[in-house]
């Protein structure tokens, strides 16, 4: 990264390049029994056996996975809720409803967000801002998603029983938060490398016209492809600047898209790709076709298996890229597009 860079935090057309770069001190991922049988099964913090969570609804059990998430980032961190200034946070159902209620009773002030499957990296993005800007000194960023309830929303209740075609992906039932703290206030332990968000590219919405809510790694793949290439642009740095550049949830057909697209303005990420819905389920046993989505999906590959990547120092550097699919169950039903978006974060081990 050029040194021109470094001297100021609005770094090229969108971008920002934190001073004080918010450290992740602690992270938690709560998933669902599918999510479970998975690759990454072993790497969850908790696994739900149970799909309504104890609860009577999905929406309920969703609201259940995102409390337990908050309560063991902040177990894991030695944290009270009233140690927290902020949580920001969101996800999948209509007008927040999981979040609302699932994090009401730790009466941390909230800023509720919307990105779709992007939510992650946008809260991630916020959350540095505010600790990075003085405003805060410890922030808690969480978003969840869970399969039924999506189906429910925006597709068709399970007990309609319809065929998905090979292009759906299917909803990561799971909740993933982290605590962003300022640096100076970490105590770490000294075998491990401070995990720091270094700087940002917040996404714009990306429209190419597809109007297939069975196809959204088709839908998400041109915002990924539009903020990537602006983060190389802004920050003037190649592909292998990052160990992984991992996308949210594009699957087996976004991925390819992306690929495709970048390569076209000679950027080729394919030997340093990932997509955090490809890894979560297993292709051959699993039967999710394009792979995994929904907010929880890059919430907890991150948070379980990004993560310790980067505190065994296996990786240095990632760009994380949660993307997400702009639709609701009013635009889809009166035959509108589905737009994309994409926020990147640079996660570094320091």
């Amino acid at each position: 990264m050029s040194e021109n860079v470094k001297q100021s935090k609005m770094v090229g057309k969108q971008s920002i390049l934190f001073q004080n770069p918010p450290c992740i001190i602690s992270a938690a991922s709560i998933a669902g029994k599918k999510e479970g049988e998975g690759p990454l099964g072993s790497l969850f913090d908790v696994v739900c056996e149970d799909p309504l969570v104890g609860k009577n609804s999905w929406e309920e059990a969703e609201s259940e996975l995102m409390k337990q998430a908050a309560g063991k980032v902040l177990e894991k961190a030695g944290l009270k809720n009233t140690d927290i200034r902020y949580l920001v946070g969101g996800d999948l159902l209509g007008q927040l409803i999981a979040t609302s209620f699932g994090i009401a009773e730790l009466e941390i002030p909230l800023i509720g967000i919307y990105g779709a499957c992007s939510t992650m990296g946008e809260a991630m993005s916020i959350g540095a801002m505010l600790v990075d800007g003085g405003y805060a000194d410890k922030v808690l960023a969480i978003t969840s998603s869970h399969f039924a309830g999506a189906e429910k929303q925006f597709r068709f209740p399970l007990d309609y029983g319809n065929q998905r075609p090979y292009s759906a992906s299917w909803t990561v039932t799971g909740s993933g938060a982290v605590i962003l703290a300022d640096r100076n206030s970490n105590k770490k332990n000294s075998s491990e490398p401070n995990i720091v968000i270094k700087g940002i590219t917040p996404g714009k919405i990306v429209d190419y016209g597809l109007k297939d809510s069975m196809n959204m790694g088709a839908a998400m793949a041109p915002a990924a492809f539009e903020t990537i290439k602006q983060n190389f642009e802004d920050f003037g740095v190649q592909p292998s600047y990052y160990d992984k550049i991992i996308t949210g949830d594009l699957g087996y057909v976004g991925k390819n898209i992306l690929i495709d697209l970048l390569k076209e303005k000679n950027y080729d990420i394919s030997s340093n790709h990932m997509d955090c819905g490809i890894e979560i389920f297993d292709k051959d046993s699993q039967d999710t076709h394009a792979g995994g989505s929904g907010c929880g999906c890059s919430a907890v590959t991150f948070t379980s298996y990004i993560l310790k990547q980067l505190k065994e120092r296996s990786w240095k550097r990632v760009l994380f890229i949660p993307t997400g699919a702009l639709l609701s169950q009013v635009s889809f039903n009166e035959g509108k597009s589905v737009p994309g978006i994409a926020h990147a974060v640079i996660v570094e081990a320091e």
